[in-house]
């Protein structure tokens, strides 16, 4: 190996028709990025390996300190033909001469093969035999968080970086493709890492409504337990004796049992709860309607059964009333057990609808099976409602009808605005939806029915006589 015939080169190597025959001569190629290891005692160095692709890159002052280690003082420069490289080469050659190191040239390789052979021939006859290729990159590197997007430049090394989609990252500089996170996570702002998904449900703990459901919930139980000791104590009173007083207690056990109902719908969601829910309230709600359609059934036939030889006297008494009740639960209760049986409720994970957030849900199972006991509930009311309000204009003394009626048409007006707001809603704030109905209808029936009551037995006792309710 002659002086004349050895190389140095620095920095990444093109792969270009003009500069193939220069590479054969070089017989060593130091690695810009493998100056690392350099401790001042030793080097890295690699052979060149001829028609490979290094994506190596160089920095001016490691290049210069390097290049003083070695006293090579003697270089050449072979930069890209665009402007950005020939301003990188000017830039390397300025900082190269204030430590006293000199350029005998500056060439610019294009990808053509015009001027070639003047290019090899310079760098051959000069007797610098040291080639330093500077970074020139016509696009900034892309940065952890986004990907290359190639096809948007005239040239193929070009590219521009755009941010990764929602729910992938990229943890490194320069990626071409972005990775997907893992369901339980999500990415970071930057978009450079994945962190764990906020999990939401309606949290005894975390959520404030919660606490206001509960408390309230609680109340309304309390205070519907306490009419209900009322009526108990004022058993043999006209007010409560009136319209059959045991279809009052099982309606106002039934408008207890559905404030506690509620917690069925509170708190981390379970496949058993899950299964409850729904149908517990459904069939609640359906005793208790269907005792205010007996109810409103028995002020009608009491109506009629007061005139002399009337068929409808065989009809009074607590038979018709209890009947009612029992056949029109157990469709209800028919459609629950449906229901469980093809396609029951369970626990679901939604990781769709919010970004950066599991929502921890009951799935419905069957949807058909969910607006079956809505639905069914919605028809007792309604029938309940049209009866009730057909009787409202009876007598006096059968004057609860008006109550009924009124309280059926909060009921109704309840649900119907709660079904828009139900499919509007998503996670824990469509719970919180059904939650706000059951209180709210709940809270209807008693305050219709019952307190109009109460306010006689205990405010208003001298209305509570046979005389005045006849």
């Amino acid at each position: 190996m002659t002086k004349k015939s050895f190389h140095f080169i620095i920095g990444t190597l093109p792969n270009d028709k003009d500069i193939i025959d220069v590479n054969h001569k070089a017989d060593l190629c130091i690695w810009a990025h493998f100056l690392e290891c350099f401790d001042g005692k030793s080097y890295c160095l690699a052979p060149i390996q001829t028609n490979s692709e290094m994506e190596l890159y160089t920095d001016a002052a490691a290049i210069i300190k390097l290049l003083e280690y070695l006293e090579w003082n003697w270089v050449g420069i072979l930069t890209a033909w665009d402007g950005s490289g020939d301003e990188e080469a000017q830039e390397l050659r300025k900082k190269m001469s204030q430590h006293g190191i000199c350029t005998d040239y500056i060439i610019q390789f294009t990808h053509n093969e015009e001027g070639a052979f003047q290019r090899i021939r310079i760098i051959r006859k000069s007797a610098a035999k040291v080639i330093i290729i500077p970074i020139s990159r016509c696009s900034d590197p892309c940065l952890p968080g986004s990907r290359k997007k190639f096809g948007s430049s005239i040239h193929k090394c070009c590219y521009e970086c755009i941010p990764c989609p929602e729910g992938e990252i990229a943890n490194i500089s320069d990626s071409e493709n972005c990775m997907k996170c893992p369901d339980d996570e999500w990415p970071n702002q930057k978009k450079d890492r994945c962190v764990p998904r906020v999990v939401e449900f309606l949290s005894y703990t975390d959520d404030p409504i919660v606490a206001v459901f509960s408390s309230v919930s609680i109340l309304c139980c309390l205070l519907t337990g306490l009419i209900l000791a009322i009526f108990i104590h004022y058993q043999d009173t006209p007010i409560v004796k009136a319209n059959n007083r045991d279809l009052s207690y099982l309606l106002l056990v039934s408008i207890m049992l559905s404030f506690l109902c509620v917690f069925l719908f509170l708190g981390h969601p379970v496949d058993v709860t899950c299964m409850l829910r729904v149908t517990s309230f459904g069939v609640i709600f359906s005793v208790a309607v269907s005792s205010l359609l007996a109810k409103s059934i028995m002020v009608c036939i009491a109506f009629k059964a007061t005139r002399p030889g009337s068929p409808w006297r065989k009809w009074m008494g607590a038979k018709l009333p209890n009947s009612i009740i029992c056949i029109f639960s157990l469709v209800q209760v028919v459609i629950c057990v449906t229901w469980l049986s093809i396609s029951p409720p369970f626990q679901d994970r939604d990781t769709h609808s919010y970004q950066g957030k599991i929502i921890i849900q009951c799935n419905e199972g069957s949807v058909i099976g969910f607006y079956s006991v809505l639905g069914y509930m919605g028809l007792l009311a309604a029938v309940s409602f049209i009866i009730a309000f057909i009787a409202r204009t009876l007598p006096d003394s059968f004057n609860e009808a008006k109550y009924i009626t009124f309280s059926m048409l909060v009921f109704c007006s309840v649900w119907i605005a709660m079904i828009p707001a139900y499919l509007s809603t998503r996670g824990k704030y469509m719970v919180a939806v059904e939650v706000f109905a059951i209180m709210s209808s709940s809270s209807g029936l008693l305050g219709c029915i019952f307190f109009p009551k109460s306010y006689i037995i205990l405010i208003r006792p001298d209305l509570n006589t046979k005389t005045v309710i006849r």
